[in-house]
């Protein structure tokens, strides 16, 4: 089974249903529903997207739908480890950075964006939803 990293913009288009990017945010987590994929994502996604969903939601609707979010991914911890590397970067965006250190932290070969653009350092494979559901 392929493992996947997924940046935060992705879980946000799932969770707020954004209209360009929903559908196949929604078609990306159908194939971790029907175990064909395992998608990780970092404890920083976690705390980005309470903090946005809540500032639409309120904080106890955004925790319960992060509760149920969380049952078809696999949440990576963010150490300093990770940190040390985004502060050495050369990433323009730290948050960027922090994915994608802790992606490579964790051995995974693909992490999907929608910022492509941000990742040009990148020594794994960079891909849009779209791209990785059309190799697919």
């Amino acid at each position: 089974m392929k493992t996947v990293f997924v940046d935060t913009n992705i879980v946000l288009d799932l969770l707020m249903m954004r209209k360009s990017y929903h559908k196949s945010a929604a078609r990306l987590f159908s194939l971790v529903d029907r175990k064909k994929i395992v998608v990780c994502i970092s404890a920083l996604s976690i705390t980005t997207v309470h903090y946005i969903l809540s500032k639409h939601l309120g904080s106890e609707k955004a925790r319960n739908i992060l509760s149920r979010f969380k049952t078809l991914v696999t949440v990576l911890p963010v150490d300093e480890r990770i940190i040390d590397g985004a502060l050495a970067s050369a990433f323009k965006d730290f948050e960027d950075a922090v994915q994608y250190y802790c992606a490579l932290s964790a051995g995974i070969a693909v992490l999907l964006t929608r910022d492509i653009k941000d990742y040009r350092q990148a020594n794994i494979s960079i891909m849009s939803v779209e791209e990785f559901l059309k190799d697919y």
